[in-house]
């Protein structure tokens, strides 16, 4: 569908290893973001938005075969969203998103790289591109992305070659594992934007950009500051830059210019139904 919007949702499980049980709720936050994101396109709905999703269990060929077809699609946007875990190389210069079957030895090598999602969005046939990312690093990766200068995993954050939106926030496996906000579960970026896209952010207008959603999502997230600030307690926010033309229904705008009105219920409830999604997303 030329035109409109392609998005790949990818939320990866690590499998049993308790190292990345930082994944263990990825597929939840990746079946929000399928659910929810599509109908809220503005001026496409959940019509104009072609959606592919990955199978938690999907080995990292399947994963990065859903983006590149996405992306070779002629249209206005594309969107990818990495729900999961992330695993640096071991020298601290790239990523990858942890797969299922992964092992201490293997997992940057079998995961889905970091650089192999940017350099197909970069290519494909979109006008615009954006990739959502809700995830969680342990202490080493975390490091990683802690040190600045040139080819090192920091760079990916701070220079990004696409434009970035959400949270990576830090997991220690074990038991201390259990206080970290895992991805899709609460205080996560894929439950907070979901969260935000179905109430509406109150007093803003119809149509709306991430930037002007961040703050909203910001606060229902867990305490973080913006990539490349000093001090975040546990987690980095990646905030969307200024411009770009994708805009997100506001359903507060709605709900809000509808009750001034005096209308009919059945009236009513058309209106509704045409401001929510309408279409399940395919697999």
């Amino acid at each position: 569908m030329a035109g409109g919007v392609d998005l790949v949702v990818i939320g990866a499980d690590g499998g049993p290893d308790r190292a990345f049980g930082g994944s263990a709720l990825a597929p939840d936050g990746a079946r929000l973001l399928a659910e929810v994101l599509p109908g809220m396109c503005f001026d496409t709905g959940a019509a104009g938005c072609r959606v592919t999703t990955a199978p938690p269990d999907a080995d990292a060929n399947a994963m990065l075969t859903a983006v590149r077809d996405a992306a070779q699609h002629p249209g206005r946007w594309l969107v990818v969203c990495l729900v999961g875990q992330l695993v640096a190389d071991p020298r601290g210069r790239r990523l990858a998103l942890v797969t299922a079957g992964s092992t201490a030895d293997n997992a940057y090598r079998r995961g889905l790289a970091w650089d192999w999602v940017v350099s197909a969005m970069v290519h494909g046939d979109q006008e615009e591109a954006l990739l959502l990312v809700d995830a969680v690093a342990d202490r080493d990766t975390w490091s990683a992305l802690e040190r600045g200068g040139e080819d090192s995993a920091g760079e990916l954050l701070s220079y990004p070659r696409v434009p970035l939106w959400g949270r990576i926030g830090r997991f220690v496996p074990g038991r201390r594992g259990r206080d970290s906000v895992l991805p899709g579960g609460e205080g996560s970026f894929s439950r907070a934007l979901t969260t935000v896209l179905r109430h509406g952010v109150p007093g803003a207008p119809a149509a709306v950009a991430p930037l002007d959603l961040q703050p909203a999502v910001g606060a229902l997230t867990d305490g973080g500051e913006s990539a490349g600030s000093s001090g975040a307690p546990g987690a980095r926010l990646l905030v969307p830059p200024h411009g770009g033309r994708l805009l997100m229904r506001n359903r507060a705008a709605v709900r809000g210019a509808l009750a001034g009105l005096s209308l009919s219920e059945e009236l009513l409830a058309v209106l509704w139904r045409e401001s929510a999604p309408t279409e399940p997303p395919s697999a």
